[in-house]
């Protein structure tokens, strides 16, 4: 049986992915700053991580921490360098003294590109205190052998606590809720579902080095939120759209073009990654029988 340690099981993609793991019956420690999980610690101390790991080993680490709100990251650099880039460290510096057999998994982001995509690995363009801090996560990882995927995901949230993009889509337009919509942001997600079949491979495979990890065809903001609210007969008169250049509510800079070229990953893993439409109407039918 495979022991995976989870930590960050308790955000978005940690519980979807805990539950993932179960079924494919591997073994599984969660670990969070709080519950649920099965080891309670802040992974971001050092000495309370290698104090809460102690006489522990683990085929695989999947390292899910992260402060993913822009705006905070930018107000905050200290949270984010501690939220994003510590608990990579530890982690990494953990495997190596103590579990040097652990194959390391973390988790990045599309937010390291900008410019004209969609974008390989090699090339990344870091403009808000987010990218940055992941980024640095990403060279902590490589510190031990490592799979480091940059992905951006979206999906029913399994977690009581964390709300997604469409899970709030969807309840502001339920409410009649106006909301904005970006037509000039581009992304290409992949649905939390699709992350964690990925991630099962990932674990069995154990490739190395720095992959995208996204749906093929991406598309903007906008369009994304317009035909998933079709899909579900949400109404679209509710959404305006407009260039994050006259978004009130963005504070930090952001890259307008986020879309990644997968292919190295795909190839790695033998696997076909779904378009980004799949990928809506797969979200969609997620939120049908709610």
């Amino acid at each position: 049986m495979i022991n995976v340690l989870v930590v960050g099981a308790s955000g978005l993609l940690g519980t979807a992915l805990s539950a993932k793991l179960k079924d494919c019956k591997f073994s599984v420690t969660r670990l969070a700053r709080g519950t649920p999980a099965d080891i309670t610690v802040d992974a971001s101390s050092r000495e309370l991580l290698f104090q809460a790991l102690d006489g522990r080993t683990f085929d695989a680490v999947i390292n899910l921490v992260a402060l993913t709100s822009v705006e905070t990251c930018e107000d905050r650099p200290d949270l984010a360098h501690r939220f994003n880039v510590l608990p990579a460290e530890h982690i990494a510096s953990w495997i190596r003294i103590h579990s040097p057999d652990s194959h390391l998994i973390q988790l990045s982001t599309d937010h390291v590109y900008d410019g004209s995509g969609p974008h390989d690995e090699v090339h990344t363009t870091v403009v808000n205190s987010y990218a940055q801090t992941k980024y640095a996560s990403e060279l902590a990882a490589m510190m031990v052998p490592s799979t480091i995927l940059r992905t951006n995901f979206v999906g029913r949230s399994a977690s009581s606590r964390r709300e997604s993009l469409t899970d709030w889509l969807y309840d502001s337009l339920n409410r009649k809720e106006h909301i904005q919509v970006l037509d000039d942001v581009l992304f290409s997600p992949l649905a939390i579902s699709t992350i964690c079949s990925v991630l099962v491979e990932v674990i069995k495979k154990r490739p190395v080095g720095v992959f995208n990890l996204g749906s093929k065809n991406g598309m903007s903001k906008a369009d994304f939120d317009f035909e998933f609210a079709s899909l579900l007969g949400l109404p679209t008169k509710f959404m305006t759209r407009i260039d994050s250049t006259s978004a009130k509510f963005l504070r930090a800079r952001r890259p307008f073009d986020m879309r990644m070229d997968s292919t190295k990953i795909e190839k790695e893993l033998s696997i076909e990654l779904p378009t980004l439409r799949e990928e809506i109407r797969k979200v969609a039918k997620e939120y049908e029988a709610r």
